[in-house]
């Protein structure tokens, strides 16, 4: 049973990794596969056993592919994006008050907008005023969960950014079943219809927005109350990205949200009070004995909390494990740890196929797995802080494997951190957290907010220290699959002969560095940051971030949210230069993240000296037509602006754009900025013979007022990429703009539809460009979004 449910779930990993769905007509295959379980003689069991198991590996693909098929059906037409719809629905979820209005999920009831189809499940935002006008996360909100409302929205598909290995937006709103995005529009036609609708889930969400209610009059504008309402309704947007960064350092973010520790605590204690009470009741005692009795309200228990917590991951697995030991107290049967395990597995990739592409999947599953493994077949338990300080070892070493993959990082503080933690947090913290929700006593609240804060200040000094965390470059499969080994190698009990060659098994994974390029060779990236632009460029020894791309929001930006991860993933720890172009936030929005997350030697920009980005690199230049350096072969020209126009007071900030040339053996690079007409003519005018190129990055994302015909001909790129957001709502790039280096025979890719692009300049390869939605295609991607022609090579 264990063989075939891991079998299921597999099947069910591999369909997450298709470009494609497959054709319904390869499941009459699955018949087939038993064919040889029948007609084989009993002496060739393992061969029955082997195509048993691709039975179940194919029945799980099958599964996901029939889930994936009806979510997907349920979509919004392209023609039907960008336009007014009015529709009829219930604030299915929480608000969530962002920085410029508040996002909630929305049922679709009814669309009275003729012809106009749209998903059931849509995601909307309200803006509280104009779109760059930033509020208060004390505002209040207009919804209320379980409203149901008349509204005009505009909506769009999910689409967001798509770099190698990085977050994937369009995977994440497939899981929650989120088919469409948009806002609403101001409308007179814009009315609440009824207060409240009675579901079960709504009703849910309304209790939900209660406890947030509570907690915000309580705790007001107390600095931990985000965390508390984390542990009690997994209202994780809460918590600051300070906060989140203290966890991450420290590994204690499985605490400060909704875990399976937590799950398990609360249906303790209802198991140990039903318990010590039904069994002292007699006519109860003598109807149902108290320990199943018990076993229900624990499970009742765990269930109400992990749906008023929305039911992530950690907690269904933890939920389901609880119902299967449930379940088996009531039959009468004993039940190893390793089945619970798998049933707990199968119930969560059956009702969500989409888990498997969740880290929270992976690391709730791994650390229950590992603890397992590490506490079966001993001949004697330990004392309770030898015990506890071996599940903190097993944890810690058993975990680093998927930490390095999933987040280039592992806590070295960890241990010492979980061990003032768990106790803390789960014994102390939550269960008066949860009290205070539930019993009107203020003071309740605000005791677990001082233990709390105690916590943070011991956590803070933790995360503190120099050697708090170990970051690397992502590790190669193989040495992954080898540590992995090792740690069960290294986790097998005292007294089994050479333990020690497990730890032996890690080192490929910390040793071997990612390939870089050669002396003469060039590695560039750029990135799909939306509207905006950051190009990462790696040569043999030296690295160079030109402009640093957009900011989302007030905790959000293209630097710690995409060139952080891309440069740690790429095993790029310092930068030898900063360009930023200019003053414009969709090319300075990130730069502060990234500044203060790596070190940077020297910085070149046409800024003021008074800018909020000035003292945090030491050395600080302004760029000019002139300056050049030479790396590892590689040859870098600065063709823009001229030293004499920072005295011209009215040049526009575009057209004072730092402009790059780099020049390989292999190929050459333009990186133009946001420069107009007036420097692109100025450029032909001081040497027209310099800007030839094999790869541009198109002037001012391809608008209207760059890229004029003399400059596309004396460029006359191979290779032309536009750095674009989705649909952005400035229209770039400009239809007759593409069709200009279009019509020279350019290569054209955009980052919308092509997401980040992989250019790599080396022998027998020059200029060979790989587009992320084409290296790493999935079925829920639109396939219209792939427009871009072939890459050329020479």
């Amino acid at each position: 049973m264990r063989s075939a449910i891991l079998a299921f779930v597999m099947g069910v990993w591999c369909l997450q990794q298709m470009p494609q769905l497959p054709d319904w007509y390869w499941a009459i295959l699955l018949p087939l596969m038993l064919l040889p379980v029948w007609l084989m003689p009993r002496r060739l069991q393992p061969g029955k056993d082997f195509f048993l198991l691709i039975f179940f590996a194919g029945l799980g693909l099958f599964w996901a592919t029939f889930v994936a098929q009806l979510r997907l059906s349920d979509a919004l037409p392209h023609e039907w994006e960008g336009q007014d719809i009015q529709l009829i629905g219930v604030v299915a979820s929480l608000p969530q008050i962002q920085e410029h209005g508040e996002r909630f999920l929305f049922d679709v009831e009814q669309v009275e907008t003729a012809d106009a189809p749209v998903p059931q499940h849509i995601s909307i935002t309200r803006y509280f005023a104009g779109y760059r006008d930033s509020v208060p996360r004390s505002a209040g909100s207009e919804f209320r969960p379980g409203e149901r409302w008349r509204l005009t929205v505009r909506l769009k598909q999910p689409h967001g950014s798509y770099n190698p290995q990085g977050f994937d937006f369009e995977a994440w709103a497939l899981e929650r079943n989120i088919r469409a995005t948009g806002y609403i529009r101001k409308s007179p036609d814009n009315t609440r219809l009824q207060q409240l609708v009675y579901r079960p889930a709504y009703l849910v969400e309304r209790v939900r927005e209660q406890v947030r209610q509570r907690f915000q009059s309580v705790l007001k504008d107390a600095p931990y109350a985000g965390v508390l309402r984390a542990l009690v309704i997994g209202d994780d947007d809460a918590i600051s990205d300070t906060d989140w960064e203290i966890f991450r350092r420290t590994g204690v973010v499985h605490l400060m949200s909704i875990s399976g520790l937590h799950v398990t605590m609360v249906a303790g204690l209802a198991f140990a009070l039903v318990f010590a009470l039904w069994r002292r009741v007699e006519w109860l005692a003598l109807r149902l004995p108290a320990r199943k009795a018990a076993a229900l309200s624990g499970l009742v228990a765990a269930g109400i909390y992990s749906m008023v917590a929305g039911y992530a991951v950690p907690t269904q697995r933890t939920f389901y494990m609880l119902a299967v030991v449930a379940a088996a107290l009531w039959s009468g049967r004993t039940v190893s740890f390793s089945l619970v395990l798998c049933w707990a597995l199968l119930a969560v990739v059956l009702i969500d196929p989409w888990a498997v592409l969740a880290p929270g999947f992976w690391l709730s599953f791994g650390a229950v797995s590992m603890l397992g493994y590490a506490g079966s077949n001993r001949l004697m338990r330990p004392g309770w802080l030898r015990e506890a300080a071996h599940a903190q070892w097993v944890v810690t070493i058993g975990l680093t494997p998927l930490l390095l993959v999933l987040f280039q990082q592992v806590s070295i503080v960890s241990p010492l951190a979980n061990a003032f933690a768990i106790p803390l947090i789960s014994l102390v913290v939550t269960p008066l957290t949860l009290l205070g929700a539930v019993i009107p006593f203020d003071f309740i609240l605000h005791a677990a907010h001082a233990v709390m804060a105690c916590c943070m200040w011991l956590l803070r000094a933790c995360a503190d220290l120099p050697v708090a965390v170990w970051q690397q470059h992502a590790p190669t499969v193989w040495t992954v699959l080898v540590a992995i080994i090792g740690v069960l190698w290294l986790l097998l009990p005292r007294g089994f002969p050479v333990r020690w060659l497990g730890g032996v098994a890690l080192a490929p994974m910390f040793l071997l560095l990612p390939a870089h390029p050669l002396p003469g060779e060039l590695r560039v990236a750029i990135l799909d940051v939306g509207q905006g632009l950051a190009v990462v460029v790696h040569t043999a020894r030296h690295a160079l971030l030109y402009d640093a791309g957009p900011r989302y929001s007030e905790d959000a930006d293209s630097g710690n949210r995409i060139i952080l991860p891309y440069l740690q993933r790429s095993g790029i720890n310092r930068l030898d230069g900063l360009v930023i172009t200019h003053d414009d936030v969709d090319h300075t929005g990130g730069a502060a993240s990234v500044m203060r997350g790596i070190p940077i030697d020297w910085l070149t920009s046409p800024l003021p000296e008074i800018h909020p980005l000035s003292g945090f690199v030491a050395r600080q230049l302004r760029c000019f037509a002139g300056q050049s350096w030479v790396w590892d072969g590689v040859r870098f020209d600065m063709l823009h602006p001229t030293w004499e126009s920072y005295s011209a007071e009215r040049l526009k900030d575009n057209d004072r754009s730092c402009v790059l040339k780099i020049s390989s053996p292999y190929g050459s690079l333009l990186l133009t900025g946001d420069i107009e007409r007036v420097s692109e003519m100025e450029l032909l005018e001081r040497d027209e013979s310099v800007l030839s190129t094999d790869v541009l990055v198109a002037p001012h994302h391809g608008s209207k007022t760059s890229s004029t015909q003399p400059f596309v001909d004396s460029v006359h790129p191979k290779i032309t990429a536009f750095t674009v957001g989705y649909r952005n709502r400035f229209g770039h790039p400009k239809a007759e703009v593409v069709e200009r280096y279009r019509s020279l025979g350019s290569a054209i890719y955009r980052s919308d539809t092509d997401g980040a692009l992989l250019v790599d300049f080396a022998a027998g390869q020059r200029a060979a460009v790989r587009a992320s939605r084409r290296v790493q295609p999935r079925y829920w991607q639109n396939a219209e979004w792939s427009l871009a022609e072939p890459a050329i090579t020479d």
